[in-house]
Order: structure tokens, then C-alpha cells, then sequence
């Protein structure tokens, strides 16, 4: 039986995409092949136990919770990712995946929304992108950028033009908590009338950086 190296399993509201504020079962995989300059969950790099994929969902069916996010670290740096997804949908559950952009999303199931970042500069992770990725994406994922200063932000909105980011699905442009102020971000957004949705890590405000939320 496949396994999977378990951080994390826990029943939160989805703090952050289109599925904001929603209850929602979270699946922390351990392990990330990144070393974002603003990561929040370097917790998630090691710690952890393996556990079957019958035993994960048997864990998240125990919060009755028709929302799954997938997340990490990195999830797809572990092989058997991919079945465990197809498996939750096979569950009737509507899932999300979080991936950091650096891995390939091909061949994933079709039923996933898959929420990819582009990492800025100020990530000090820009050159590990993988810009092929945007081919297979479509009207039921979404992008994301972490914003750490107004470089950050600049820069985003020139890959949002040159690539036609709003032509393929929703763009999330979000600040870096204690760092990039909400206010700053949400005027530059309407100054330059981008197509994008601000979003606020709503757990964080809710539960502070506490894990489990």
C-alpha cells in the first residue's frame, strides 16, 4: 500500500484562494525541495509520519468536511501525491492542491484545482519557476504571488502582461504578512487597475501563525 510522509492533518477554514472562509480539511505533506525567504511552515521541511493512504482518509473523513487541501512544504516532491488526490476526489470530496511551482503539475487529476505559485524575486526562489507549468492550467486552478515590497509587486504585474496570466485562470496577489502592509498592496491593485484578487491570509488573523490552523 503507497504511504505518504504525514505532517499535519487538521480542520481549519481555508484561509486563503477563491475558497476562503470555507471549512476545510488540510493534509500537510512534509518535505520542500524551496527555501522561500518568507516561508511559514519550515516546521513542515522534516517533521512527520508515514501513514497509508487509507489511513489519510480515514483520518479526514472523521471531520465530515467536504472541502481538502493538499499542502505542504511541498506536496508533489512525494511521489505517491498524485494517487492520494485522485483518491480524495474518488471520496466525493472537492479538492485543492497548494504547490510552490517548481515541480511539474501534468497528470494530475482533472478533478484537482490546483493553486500554483510564481515566486517572485524577493522569495529568493525566482529561478526555480517552472514556466511550463502555466500550459496546463485552466479556468478551475489558480496563481498566486507572495509580494514581499513593491519590487515584488512590480514585477508580478509585468509576468501578469507579458504571459496573459488573467486569460488563463484567477491571479491572487497577496502580501507577505508584517511585511508588505494590506493598504499598500490594495492601492497599487487599483492604481494600476489590475484583474487580480487581494487576498489576506485570513487564518493568520484569525489564529496568528499558531500550526494545526
Amino acid at each position: 500500500m503507497p504511504t505518504l510522509r504525514i505532517n499535519e492533518i487538521f480542520h481549519s477554514l481555508q484561509g486563503e484562494t477563491s475558497r476562503a472562509g470555507l471549512r476545510t480539511v488540510f493534509v500537510r505533506l512534509t518535505g520542500c525541495p524551496l527555501r522561500c525567504a518568507y516561508c511559514d511552515t519550515e516546521y513542515a521541511f522534516h517533521e512527520g509520519k508515514s501513514m497509508e493512504i487509507d489511513a489519510i482518509l480515514d483520518e479526514v473523513a472523521k471531520f465530515g468536511a467536504h472541502h481538502v487541501t493538499v499542502t505542504g512544504g511541498e506536496p508533489l516532491a512525494q511521489k505517491h501525491c498524485r494517487d492520494l488526490l485522485s483518491r480524495l476526489c474518488d471520496a466525493g470530496h472537492s479538492v485543492s492542491l497548494e504547490t510552490g511551482g517548481a515541480l511539474d503539475i501534468s497528470g494530475i487529476d482533472p478533478r484537482v484545482s490546483r493553486i500554483v505559485d510564481i515566486k517572485t524575486p524577493g522569495s529568493l526562489e525566482e529561478s526555480k519557476n517552472l514556466w511550463n507549468n502555466l500550459d496546463f492550467l485552466d479556468r478551475n486552478d489558480e496563481i498566486k504571488f507572495v509580494l514581499m515590497d513593491r519590487a515584488d509587486y512590480e514585477w508580478a504585474r509585468s509576468v501578469l502582461s507579458s504571459r496573459r496570466l488573467c486569460a488563463i485562470c484567477p491571479v491572487l496577489f497577496s502580501p507577505v504578512a508584517g511585511t508588505l502592509e494590506p493598504q499598500d498592496l490594495a492601492q497599487w491593485i487599483l492604481e494600476d487597475r489590475l484583474d487580480v484578487r487581494m487576498q489576506i491570509q485570513l487564518h493568520k488573523i484569525i489564529w496568528g501563525n499558531e500550526p494545526g490552523h
